[in-house]
């Protein structure tokens, strides 16, 4: 299959990295200096998913779409950042003459992608995929997986035809990546912004890998508030996830789910290091906005969105 993959970044490289193993024709498209080092040193992984080393020349990589040529394209996997989704919809709505009409997969953080997307496209052809893994890329050409919590999670949030990414998902999981798929991506996804709400943006903030934040008392009752406005806001606002209350998912969290990837490090965490935007909105931003639609009171996750923005502002002089 030709893969086209949007975004060298950590997770575009674990995937391109898993298809490639698989035996697919993947193309990756980035901006420079991303571009120039995965053509001198092709793609490494390590980490907990097993050590590999992709050789430059097994796949292609260009900084423009414009240089894909004629191929055909079976799926589109959006690796970039939430915020950036409406731009990445509109060039690749630009394109369209060239990539078609494949299914495009949004490999991305939090919540509201898919409706920038189906500004521009048919619901039908916008998927979703829910990943909990955790990446770092200590190098341009290098990613890292620290921990692998669950296969990745490909659905339709619009009722789309899921069977047509069988063959991604089978491809991925031949790699090395398990991956699924599955008519409840919405819960998976709402799933994920419960855990990411309260350790993505407390991690960056306080410094500190996960496990630290359920060892005190007062980072727990914040989390603790985050899940429970999360909550309210998510069944005003029509949806719902694998678990029935608040009560019930921090049961699951604290027992589960933090131990397991108690030293990862927030990539909200690796953003601010490094002096990048994070993707606060996607996450805590995207509760509060939908909250203030359902007339939902979250007081906690707008001064969480509040104190990310100031971090941001610090280091872009705003």
């Amino acid at each position: 299959m030709n893969i086209l993959i949007l975004g060298g970044g950590a997770v575009g490289l674990g995937l391109a990295r898993s298809l490639i193993t698989a035996g697919n024709d993947v193309t990756i498209i980035d901006v420079e200096p991303t571009v120039s080092a995965l053509k001198e040193k092709g793609i490494m992984q390590t980490g907990v998913l097993g050590e590999f080393t992709i050789q430059p020349g097994i796949f292609k990589v260009y900084d423009s779409l414009a240089k894909i040529g004629n191929v055909k394209i079976d799926y589109i996997c959006v690796c970039i950042k939430s915020y950036l989704s409406e731009t990445i919809a509109q060039v690749l709505k630009q394109y369209e003459h060239i990539i078609g009409t494949c299914p495009i997969i949004l490999f991305q953080n939090g919540w509201g992608n898919a409706e920038q997307f189906i500004k521009y496209f048919e619901k039908d052809t916008i998927f979703n995929a829910r990943v909990m893994t955790g990446y770092i890329k200590p190098a341009l050409h290098r990613v890292d997986i620290t921990v692998h919590a669950d296969a990745i999670h490909i659905g339709s949030l619009y009722g789309g035809d899921i069977t047509q990414l069988l063959s991604l998902a089978s491809e991925l999981t031949k790699g090395g990546m398990p991956a699924e798929v599955t008519e409840h991506v919405s819960k998976d996804i709402w799933a994920k912004m419960l855990y990411n709400c309260a350790l993505n943006p407390l991690g960056a903030i306080f410094n500190v890998p996960y496990g630290e934040l359920g060892k005190s008392e007062y980072t727990k009752a914040i989390m603790n508030d985050i899940f429970h406005e999360i909550f309210e806001t998510m069944h005003k606002a029509g949806y719902s996830t694998h678990y029935r209350s608040a009560e019930e998912y921090i049961d699951v969290f604290y027992s589960r789910l933090l131990p397991s990837t108690g030293e990862h490090r927030s990539s909200m965490l690796q953003d601010i290091q490094a002096k990048r935007r994070t993707e606060i909105d996607a996450m805590n931003g995207a509760v509060v906005a939908l909250a203030k639609q359902h007339g939902v009171d979250t007081p906690v996750n707008e001064v969480i969105t509040g104190l990310i923005k100031f971090i941001e502002g610090g280091y872009h002089g705003k």
